[in-house]
């Protein structure tokens, strides 16, 4: 990068760490510090949980997915609105009638306190990994890109995190989070309108290619239930997964806790819901049209610029070499059928649309066979290598063809959004700790003072531990989905424990944790034998069903058991 961009990057990112620490520096109680003396407005909430939502992930993967995948990901995100309806009606009104901290405080006054040991328990081992997870995805692609080291990337973006967090507590990450927001959509608003600029045809042209091309799959009806991302998965199992996420995980809970009012909270979540898909919508879009711009301007063979240096520098070059050569040929051939399709288009030539879309798909797939031979040539050559790039290809054209200072200014975009989420995480951590082990189970009549301090150091320390995490984790499939899975392992019965809790009166609390140990044992089984066969039944489940299969599970084993319980003891 240039000087410029390095200035921008790093005047953005100390201007907001300067900022949260000035604004909130020294909180005077527990109450200041841990709700922010309640005194947010609506759209400060808004933005707070769109920001903690928005992790760097979401700004480094999305982009790629939709690069490889098309739009389908977008309904992945159908049910936010019904989420936030259900929500506002029926948990957070119970949230600020309790006037609790945290939402498993709940849970002790419903069932008892091993219910909201264990549920607090299941938030702080998922939360807690992904914290490790939003430090070390945007780490790994960004010391890759800047020639950075990972140890030191990690550490970098942990510390500044840490700094403002803990001193100033929830208020701290809220206000950030307004700032981080701004940079975030800015530049990614701003890169968009570059990627369409830069287009050597027009922007109708740009998405009659994208569509021919399969890219602007937006919607799917088919019902498949190994499929991760169609309508069905999108209103039923990712509905699960966001009542769960913003009703029952602390990281969420915490900031709309922090409002004025209870319509002020409302209208934070409603604004969440009606935000949330057209923000995705434009990442993607982002995605698709870096996709067609590198439909005229031939792509890297693998967008990790590490890697195939490492090849070139191996005895692995001169087979690397002929790839390249076989890459540059399928990408002119597919030229050709680009051209051939513009024109048909323009001719309202049906025939002619057909076999240019027939040969553009042929020569893509020759590129993906050949980007394959290459990743096998990697693995060789490095046996540990990761060679999946998807996560590469939005930041690697930025670096190519972004002008100065708005490369600094993207790289701010995802050093905004790996703080702001890990933020709210370590911020809920902190907390959770504080009040639902600390407080209520180790030292429970400690003074006020002390509380705050504990929260202070068991934010830092969960700080600490996720910086650890990050520095030894290695890559999923895909980091987007590595978080959605870390949450769809645990989120679906802790919401299971709570909708038993709101809705089914009947059940005591022996009989929801019982239920909720066995959901979960079958959750984690079930993941463990995904794509495999059990007592000969092949279990085949995209791993956003987890959170409904992990709901309704705790659910009926709640009722099943605690009938049994009346069985016996009128027996």
């Amino acid at each position: 990068m240039s000087t410029i961009d390095w200035i921008v990057l790093f005047a953005t990112l100390l201007l907001i760490v300067g900022y949260g620490v000035y604004k909130t520096y020294g909180p005077k109680s527990m109450d200041n510090y841990l709700r922010g003396d309640s005194d947010m407005n609506w759209w400060t909430i808004g933005l707070s949980i769109m920001a903690t939502q928005a992790s760097a992930i979401t700004f480094l993967s999305t982009p790629g997915q939709a690069y490889e995948d098309g739009m389908r990901f977008i309904q992945f995100y159908f049910g936010l609105p019904i989420a936030m309806i259900i929500l506002s009606v029926t948990f957070i009104p119970i949230y600020y009638k309790l006037k609790v901290y945290t939402a498993y405080e709940f849970l002790e006054n419903r069932f008892d306190l091993k219910t909201r040991t264990l549920a607090a328990l299941l938030f702080l081992t998922q939360r807690g990994l992904a914290a490790g997870i939003t430090i070390y995805a945007p780490a790994i692609i960004l010391s890759t890109l800047l020639g950075w080291n990972l140890f030191w990337t990690n550490i970098f973006i942990g510390v500044l995190v840490i700094l403002y967090t803990v001193s100033g507590g929830t208020k701290a990450v809220s206000i950030t989070q307004k700032q981080q927001m701004a940079v975030m959509m800015g530049g990614m608003i701003l890169a968009g309108i570059f990627v369409v600029k830069m287009l050597p045809v027009g922007f109708s042209d740009a998405l009659h290619v994208a569509g021919k091309m399969d890219r602007l799959n937006i919607i799917n009806f088919e019902f498949d239930l190994a499929d991760r991302y169609n309508v069905w998965s999108g209103m039923t199992a990712a509905l699960f997964l966001f009542l769960s996420y913003f009703g029952t995980d602390q990281s969420q809970v915490q900031r709309y806790l922090t409002g004025k009012s209870l319509a002020e909270s409302r209208m934070g979540l409603i604004m969440n819901g009606l935000l949330k898909i057209p923000m995705q919508f434009i990442i993607l879009f982002i995605g698709v049209m870096v996709f067609v711009f590198y439909q005229f301007f031939q792509p890297p063979v693998v967008f990790n610029k590490v890697q195939t240096e490492r090849l070139i520098n191996s005895e692995y070059e001169e087979p690397f070499s002929k790839l390249e050569d076989e890459y540059s040929e399928a990408f002119e051939q597919k030229s050709n059928h680009i051209s051939e399709l513009l024109a048909a288009v323009k001719a309202d030539d049906e025939q002619g649309i057909r076999n240019a879309q027939s040969g553009m798909k042929a020569s893509q797939k020759r590129q993906e066979e050949i980007r394959n031979e290459v990743k096998s040539l990697i693995v060789q050559n490095e046996p540990n290598a990761e060679t999946k790039d998807t996560d590469y290809v939005f930041m690697r054209f930025v670096m190519d063809y972004l002008p100065i200072g708005i490369v600094g200014l993207l790289f701010a975009v995802i050093f905004s959004a790996a703080m702001s989420s890990t933020a709210s995480e370590l911020n809920s951590l902190g907390t959770t700790s504080t009040i639902d082990i600390y407080k209520r189970s180790l030292r429970k009549n400690e003074s006020d003072k002390h509380y705050m301090l504990s929260s202070k150091w068991l934010t830092a320390l969960w700080g600490v531990f996720a910086i650890l995490f990050a520095t030894y984790a290695s890559l999923f499939e895909n980091l987007i989905q590595a978080v959605n899975l870390l949450g769809s392992l645990f989120y679906g019965t802790i919401l299971g424990i709570f909708l038993v809790g709101f809705y089914m009166k009947w059940i005591k609390g022996h009989a929801v944790f019982i239920a909720a140990l066995i959901a979960e044992a079958i959750i984690l089984m079930l993941h463990w034998f995904n794509g495999e066969s059990i007592i000969g039944i092949e279990i085949n489940i995209g791993f956003l069903w987890y959170n409904a299969i992990g709901c309704i599970l705790v659910m009926v084993l709640a009722a099943l058991i605690q009938l049994s319980q009346k069985k016996i003891v009128k027996g």
